[in-house]
C-alpha cells in the first residue's frame, strides 16, 4: 500500500517539475468562488401494498423511499478552482442527504455530527494538463447513478447503485492518456468510512476510461478489506469472523442512439471471501465460497421536446450466498435471491432550472419479500412517485 502511494506521488511530482520548468515565469491567475446545488420533494404511494405505519411497503433501494410527501434533500455546492488546484466543499440536508452519508457518525460516537452534512470535501491539485491529484471525501467513481438527483433521469434509485459504494476518503491521481483514453488510480478508507479510518485496512480503486462525441465507457475496480472486527493491535477479537477481501468490477456506458435516443448500460459483480474465524488462541480459514452480489440495468431514453424526456431503466439484482440481508427475498436453503425492478419516468423542464418526475416503479421478487394490503406476502411492488427537482 505505501508502496502503491508512493508511485502515484513520484509520478505526479516527476510531471509537475517538467510543467514547472516550461512555465517558471508564469503567474498563478486568480481563482473563482461558485456555488451551486439542489433542492428536492417528492410524493409517493403503493397501488398493491400499505401506505402507512410499520406495514408501510418501499423497494429496498436507496432514497426516495419515504410515504407520502415527503423530503429529498437540500444540496450546497462551494467550488474554488483556480489555476493549479481547487476545493470542494458538498454539503447535504435532509433524509436523502443523511442516507447518503450513513457511514459518518463515526466521530460523534455514532450520534449526529457535523460530518453527517459533508457529501464531498477534497482538495485537488492540476500537476500537468494530464495529471491531477484529489485528496479527501469524494462521491464514488463506480456505477451509473448518483447521490444527487439533479444527475440522474430516475428519480428513485437502482439497487446495483444502492450496494455499490457512495463515496470514498483518499487519494486518487487522474491521468489523461489521450484525447479519448483516461486513468485512474486511488489509495482509500474502507468504502463509505468517510471521515476517518477506524479499520487499519485500505482499499484500492482504478477506473479506465474511453469517451468519444457519442459517448463514454468506463471500467471500474476496487478492492480490499472492509472488515471493522479487528482489535487495536491487528488482530481478530476472540469469538469473532472476519470478512475476506472485497472485489468489485462494474462496467458503465452511455452512448447517443440519434438525436432523440439514448442508451446507457451498467453492470456490476462484488463477491468478498468467506474469512476466517478467531477462537482466541488460533485463526482458522473459513470454509465455502464467497458472498456478495451481481446486476445488470439498462437506461433507454427519449426526448421529443427540449421540454420533455421519457426514460425506462431495467435492472436485474440478484444476490449469493446471503450477501446482502434484508434486500431481496432469499430462498432460505441457499441463500440467493434477484429482483427485476422497471422504472418509467418522464422528465419536464420548467423554467429551466426546476424538473417535474412522474414515476411508475414495479418490484418483482422470486420470494415473497413484499407484503399487500391484506399483509399477505407477496412477490411485487407497483407504486408511483411525482418528484420535483430544483437546480440552481
Amino acid at each position: 500500500m505505501k508502496k502503491l502511494l508512493l508511485l502515484i506521488l513520484c509520478v505526479a511530482l516527476s510531471t509537475y517539475q517538467v510543467a514547472f520548468a516550461q512555465e517558471e515565469t508564469a503567474e498563478e491567475e486568480a481563482g473563482s468562488l461558485t456555488l451551486s446545488g439542489s433542492v428536492d420533494a417528492y410524493f409517493r404511494t403503493n397501488f398493491n401494498a400499505p401506505n402507512k405505519g410499520e406495514n408501510f411497503q418501499a423497494p429496498a433501494s436507496s432514497f426516495g423511499n419515504l410515504p407520502g410527501f415527503s423530503l429529498g434533500m437540500a444540496n450546497i455546492i462551494a467550488t474554488y478552482q483556480g489555476k493549479k488546484v481547487g476545493a470542494v466543499a458538498d454539503l447535504v440536508f435532509g433524509p436523502r442527504g443523511e442516507d447518503a452519508v450513513f457511514g459518518s457518525p463515526l466521530y460523534a460516537g455514532g450520534m449526529a455530527g457535523s460530518s453527517q452534512i459533508v457529501n464531498q470535501l477534497y482538495v485537488y491539485w492540476n500537476v500537468s494538463d494530464k495529471v491531477t491529484l484529489t485528496m479527501g471525501n469524494f462521491n464514488t467513481f463506480l456505477g451509473y447513478e448518483v447521490i444527487s438527483p439533479t444527475a440522474n433521469f430516475n428519480y428513485s434509485t437502482s439497487y446495483m447503485f444502492s450496494y455499490g459504494p457512495f463515496s470514498h476518503t483518499g487519494l486518487k491521481a487522474n491521468f489523461q492518456l489521450s484525447d479519448k483514453w483516461s486513468l485512474l488510480a486511488a489509495v482509500m478508507n474502507p468504502t463509505d468510512m468517510t471521515e476517518f479510518n477506524m479499520n487499519g485496512t485500505y482499499t484500492l480503486g482504478a477506473q479506465l476510461g474511453y469517451s468519444t462525441d457519442a459517448g463514454s465507457t468506463y471500467l471500474n475496480f476496487v478492492y480490499g478489506d472492509q472488515d471493522g472486527k479487528l482489535s487495536d493491535d491487528g488482530t481478530l477479537i476472540p469469538d469473532q469472523s472476519s470478512m475476506g477481501k472485497t472485489f468489485q468490477v462494474d462496467l458503465t456506458t452511455g452512448f447517443d442512439l440519434s438525436d432523440k435516443f439514448y442508451l446507457g448500460v451498467n453492470t456490476t459483480y462484488n463477491t468478498t471471501s468467506s474469512g476466517e474465524f478467531f477462537t482466541g488462541s488460533d485463526i482458522q480459514d473459513l470454509d465455502g465460497d464467497g458472498a456478495g452480489f451481481y446486476g445488470f440495468a439498462g437506461y433507454l431514453q427519449t426526448s421529443p421536446s427540449d421540454r420533455f424526456a421519457l426514460g425506462l431503466r431495467g435492472e436485474y439484482f440478484s444476490v449469493f450466498n446471503n450477501g446482502l440481508e434484508g434486500v431481496v427475498g432469499l430462498d432460505p436453503t441457499t441463500g440467493d435471491g434477484g429482483v427485476f425492478a422497471a422504472t418509467l419516468s418522464g422528465n419536464i423542464k420548467v423554467g429551466g432550472n426546476l424538473t417535474l418526475i412522474p414515476e411508475l416503479r414495479v418490484d418483482s421478487m422470486k420470494e415473497e419479500f413484499f407484503v399487500n394490503k391484506d399483509l399477505n406476502g407477496s412477490k411485487s411492488l407497483a407504486s408511483f412517485l411525482f418528484a420535483a427537482v430544483f437546480a440552481f
